[in-house]
Order: C-alpha cells, then structure tokens, then sequence
C-alpha cells in the first residue's frame, strides 16, 4: 500500500524526557509501554503551532466545539450518538478511573476486573484501599469472559464496581455485543456499576469495529461510565485531554463532582484544540495508521510463525498491542523480559503485569517504522534459536 503519511520515519525521542525512551534503563528497542514512535497527524500539529502562537495561555474552558466533535465522530465512526449533557471533560482516561474508584466505592470494597488487563487498574484499586477481585478470562489460544466466575464476583455483598475494558488490552480482543449485554445483564442484577474504558477503540484492525458498551442496550447504558479520548489513537497522550460519557443523570452527577473534587476536570491551554483537530480532520491520518500497524501486526506473525517455534502469538483485533504465549520457552513471561533486555536490547512487558494469569505471556508494542520493529524481531529470533 501507497501511504500518504510517512510512518517509516525514524524520529530520535531519547533525551527529551520520554518515558519509553528515556525510561527504559537503556534498551535499545523499546517495544513496552503503550506510545506510539510516530508523529501525530498534521492537522494537531497545524492546531498546536495556531495556539502557541497566540502566546497566552491562561485558564480554559470547554467550548462547543470540542463537544461537537466527540459526538461527531461516535456517531459517524462507531454509530452511537451522544447528547452533549452525557460529556465531561477529564485530563485522562486514568484520572478518570481512580476519580470514579473513589467516588463509587468505600475502602474495604471490591472492584472486579477480568485479567489479564491493563496494569493501571491494579493501581486505581490499591491506592483507594479497594480489594482488587480478579475474574480470569477463559484462555484456550484465544480468550472469552469466564461468565460463571464473573456472576460470583459481581454477586459479592462488597462489590460495587467492574472496570472494563473495550477493547480489551492487553489480549486485543473486541467484545462481541452479545458479550457486552451478558455483562451488562449480570452487573444490573447484582447493582454493580460498570466503568468501560474504550481508550483503545479507534485502534481496530481494518475492516474490524468495536461496540461501545452503552450503545448495547437501555440496561448498559443506564449502569455505565465511558471514558474515552483521542489520546491512544492519535499518539498524543502527553497533552493530557480525554473525556467521560455517562447517560445517566445521577450517576453522572456523581461523577461531575468526583472529577472536580479531585481537580482533573480542566483543560489546559492545548487539550481543546488537539482533540477537535483529531477527530475533525484526523480521519485519513487515522486509517492509515491502521493500515501500517496492521501490516506490521501481520509481520510479527510471520516472522514469529517461521522463526520463533518457542512462542505464539494470540489473535487480536485491536490495538497496537500484541500478547504472546512465551510458555514454550520454559521461562515466566517475566523471566524472558528480562533476559531479552540484557542479552539483544528488545524490551518487551512482562505479562505479569496484567495479572497473575499473564505470567506466562509478553506484551508487544509494534506501534513503531517497520524497519525498527523487523531489526527488533530478527534480534530476538537470533537469540531465542540459540
């Protein structure tokens, strides 16, 4: 494919203050945390030069338009339309987790989360004194929800709160919606809130769609907390922008004021302008970039299929992310992370991160010029044929 956006560039991030870069103790293929080493779409780099020239940047708030974009794009990319009371902004889809633990929940409670899944869960549970409730996802070389196990969990006296996710990270799965209304079914019958983290969703394979959530039904949209943004998908994280979508009035209101107690629910002087030039004229960057990830995707699966007998690779739909079953190695997940670093410079997350049911897997970032990721992979072929 002909590309009309040059994701092959190899641009330098080490030496300005890049976590995976400068924060990766040295490796030389960063392949770890969830960022992307592509420049963002022109048209966020054309809004950030217009408001830096204005020169001021005092307080801000949250104009019209960047209400009008977010439920633009729903509506056209994933056919769910918002209303514009349903948005809040937040500074992150993070902040917006731990805001909705703390408000939702007292110390003592239980979240329930379906693992292996994003780390930051762990954290948002923990630091708010809540009893992380795990629920494995079934896995037999692809995944499925454990829907027996989650019952239990949900039906817990404690338990007050499930986060998603959708897609799901780090396995790449998107939820049927069958699946999606069987969890909304269990949580409604328990009094469960649900709280879909969706960050993902605008990183599908080509041709591949994901559901959100409160589009399901009338029982997931009443129980649910979304939060989204534009942040994964348009590799602009650093600017600190993203938002939440909640139908329900009282849970919404609830929220509103979670948010600005915590003080996460104002833009800085960049978060508007980015946000409305992703999603207003960001979407031809964005195919594109599905296009390339997804060749790459299909890449690693080559290369892993005829030179690493030792791992698998797992089906994904979404994300930038791949997981692989490195059991076959002999060595945990984290065993191998480390091993990899030290020996050929690949770094790649230890599954255990993501729960004690990934301890025999790695995460992949392949969000990177294919001639970065090939070197990467030929390396650590080299080294695991040893």
């Amino acid at each position: 494919m002909e590309y009309k956006y040059n994701f092959d560039k190899l641009t330098d991030r080490r030496g300005t203050a890049c976590y995976k870069w400068d924060d990766c103790g040295g490796a030389k293929y960063p392949l770890w945390v969830a960022d992307m080493d592509f420049e963002t779409a022109p048209a966020i780099k054309a809004a950030i030069e217009k408001r830096a020239a204005h020169g001021i940047f005092g307080y801000n708030i949250v104009p019209d338009e960047w209400y009008d974009a977010y439920i633009s794009w729903w509506e056209r990319r994933h056919h769910i339309t918002f209303k514009k009371d349903w948005l809040i902004f937040c500074t992150g889809v993070v902040p917006a987790i731990s805001s909705t633990v703390r408000k939702l929940t007292e110390p003592g409670d239980n979240v329930v989360i379906l693992t292996p899944v994003y780390n930051i869960f762990f954290n948002s549970i923990r630091n708010n004194r809540c009893n992380i409730l795990e629920v494995p996802l079934i896995y037999d070389g692809t995944y499925s929800i454990d829907f027996e196990n989650l019952e239990k969990a949900l039906a817990n006296e404690k338990t007050k709160l499930i986060i998603f996710c959708n897609p799901h990270n780090p396995v790449g799965k998107i939820w049927s919606a069958d699946e999606l209304a069987k969890v909304g079914e269990l949580c409604a019958k328990h009094g469960v809130t649900i709280l879909s983290d969706e960050i993902h969703c605008d990183l599908t394979d080509p041709g591949k769609e994901y559901i959100p959530f409160a589009s399901v039904s009338d029982t997931c949209r009443d129980i649910s907390i979304t939060a989204i943004a534009a942040t994964k998908a348009f590799n602009i994280a650093g600017m600190q922008t993203a938002a939440v979508m909640i139908p329900s009035l009282p849970l919404r209101k609830l929220i509103w004021r979670a948010l600005n107690t915590d003080e996460v629910a104002e833009p800085n002087s960049f978060a508007v302008p980015v946000t409305v030039a992703a999603f207003n004229e960001g979407e031809d960057w964005l195919d594109e970039l599905r296009e390339y990830i997804y060749e790459n995707k299909m890449m690693v699966k080559t290369i892993i299929e005829e030179k690493c007998p030792s791992l698998k690779l797992i089906p994904s739909e979404a994300t930038y992310l791949l997981w692989i079953d490195c059991s076959g190695t002999g060595m945990t997940g984290e065993e191998l992370s480390r091993e990899l670093k030290k020996e050929t410079g690949v770094y790649l997350t230890a599954g255990s991160e993501y729960g004690e049911s990934g301890k025999n897997f790695l995460r992949m970032n392949i969000a990177c010029p294919r001639t970065r990721l090939k070197e990467a992979l030929d390396i650590m072929a080299t080294w695991l044929i040893k």
